[in-house]
């Protein structure tokens, strides 16, 4: 997680903010969380997106009548759009995936949430991931989202990271322990 998320801080956080608190005032935090997915999986799924709000090169009129193009066919609703305009406006585009991993900590905050993050060798099973949840929920007290990725150079195993605390049970870091332990008796 980058540092500008973390705490709602940094220009992501602040931003991330501002329309929580909007989504909040006018009573909208489902509709506006319904949306941010939405633009979560677009972003994750296109290249050609990820360009438009990266590059330095189009211009801040191309970059909004692009958003506003892809925000429309996806039928945003209007906080979401009017928030991301601005955002495009002030030329600021560039940390939306920020903005969006903010506002979810944002939202499950207000929620008592807690996010965990869960790193596995493969992709989790509906089953697998349920019963993972299961577990968070009792190891922590409050209801757990996880937000899992995929390192196959892990080999098996898991890394969750809920909070500060992080538990490493990866295969990989069990060989490297092993292996250190072994050159330490030779």
């Amino acid at each position: 997680m980058s540092s500008d998320v973390i705490g709602a801080s940094g220009l992501a956080g602040r931003y991330a903010t501002a329309l929580f608190e909007l989504a909040e005032t006018d009573k909208q935090l489902d509709q506006v969380a319904d949306d941010m997915a939405k633009i979560q999986s677009m972003l994750e799924v296109s290249d050609d997106l990820n360009r438009l709000i990266r590059s330095p090169v189009v211009s801040r009129i191309d970059q909004s009548k692009g958003m506003t193009a892809v925000l429309e066919s996806a039928e945003i609703g209007v906080l979401t759009k009017n928030f991301i305009g601005v955002v495009a406006d002030n030329r600021r585009l560039f940390a939306l995936p920020g903005m969006l991993k903010g506002f979810q900590a944002l939202l499950a905050d207000h929620r008592g949430e807690t996010t965990a993050e869960v790193v596995s060798a493969k992709a989790l099973s509906d089953a697998q991931m349920k019963a993972l949840g299961e577990s968070l929920k009792k190891a922590t007290g409050s209801n757990v989202t996880i937000d899992a990725e995929v390192d196959e150079e892990l080999l098996g195993g898991l890394i969750v990271k809920v909070g500060s605390l992080m538990v490493d049970s990866s295969l990989r870091t069990k060989l490297t322990k092993l292996r250190f332990a072994m050159k330490g008796m030779g």
